[in-house]
């Protein structure tokens, strides 16, 4: 190669481009024919990082390849308001001895009753069937809870009417059945008070909530299929919600030992004046019968409907 006062002259054949002032590759070397720049933003990978081979990626059996670099695409990322719904509490595995569906209640201590706000009835006062989201301390979903009556029972009878609520689980299998008749909650009907039969599955009596008379305070007993008590629940003198939990308490058949509580939870006072959809929290011992778990929920809707759904009597 010719020198030029001290620089290397340009040389065509010999793949190298070091004449000053040639542009935006002056002193870098040319790159070979065929080649193509990175695009912008391109980061090359670690030192001794090794690309899968083509291919290299296999989906399960009857599952499509996902190609060299690829995999599934992902589900239920977490996202804002307006995202999908909560994910489904992992199903856990069968046990003979526990009522099919119950057995996700063997896992846990602790649900999360939430009921859907319904635009119509907010607006117009117009009573629907009630809709309840049930899930675990994590937010995962257990179960999903729909109310089934008529048009008639909802708007003529109110708080007091009776209902049928169908439990499912992600599957849309009923699990659970809860069946209340139209029955008196006043302290001055004492031989007529509140009842709730719980059947898992349906069709299948597990057990009971009777409503226990007092004249200032709401007491229930849960009971299991034959009818003998096993636990009892306690609320305030005035179970209203403004501005704070009200708290009813699951004792022992001693009345003394506190074991968990049914918590009603303030929901802010738009959604509270408006609305009758309201918030529970459910806790019971972790080595609860899951029978008993499941009439102890039970009893957390029949306490929703003689307390907390019409809208004038949260204040």
């Amino acid at each position: 190669m010719e020198m030029k006062d001290g620089i290397p002259a340009y040389d065509p054949n010999s793949g190298q481009n070091n004449q000053p002032g040639m542009g935006p590759n002056a002193g870098y070397p040319v790159p070979p024919q065929g080649y193509y720049p990175p695009p912008q933003g391109y980061y090359p990978p670690p030192n001794g990082y090794q690309p899968p081979p083509p291919g290299g990626y296999q989906g399960p059996p009857g599952q499509p390849n996902y190609g060299q670099y690829g995999g599934p695409p992902v589900q239920n990322q977490p996202m804002g308001p307006g995202g999908p719904s909560p994910a489904w509490m992992p199903a856990p595995p069968a046990d003979p001895n526990c009522p099919p569906g119950l057995e996700y209640l063997s896992m846990i201590d602790q649900l999360l009753v939430h009921q859907q706000v319904e635009l119509l009835e907010a607006l117009i006062g117009y009573e629907s069937n009630n809709k309840y989201e049930i899930k675990n301390s994590m937010g995962q979903r257990v179960y999903f809870a729909a109310e089934q009556n008529d048009c008639c029972t909802r708007n003529f009878c109110g708080a007091a009417r009776s209902f049928s609520i169908t439990i499912v689980d992600n599957s849309g299998r009923e699990i659970i059945r809860l069946s209340r008749p139209y029955r008196c909650s006043s302290c001055c009907f004492p031989c007529c008070l509140q009842k709730l039969q719980v059947e898992a599955p349906p069709g299948t009596t597990i057990g009971f909530v009777k409503q226990n008379w007092h004249p200032c305070l709401p007491k229930f007993t849960i009971q299991n299929e034959r009818e003998e008590d096993v636990l009892k629940i306690q609320g305030p003198c005035v179970p209203c919600s403004c501005c704070s939990d009200v708290n009813f308490e699951l004792k022992s058949l001693d009345d003394v030992t506190v074991v968990g509580k049914i918590s009603k939870q303030w929901s802010g006072y738009v959604k509270e004046a408006f609305t009758d959809a309201d918030n529970f929290g459910v806790q019971f011992p972790m080595d609860l019968d899951v029978k008993m778990k499941a009439v102890v929920l039970g009893a957390c809707f029949l306490i929703d409907f003689m307390f907390f759904e019409q809208t004038n009597n949260k204040h």
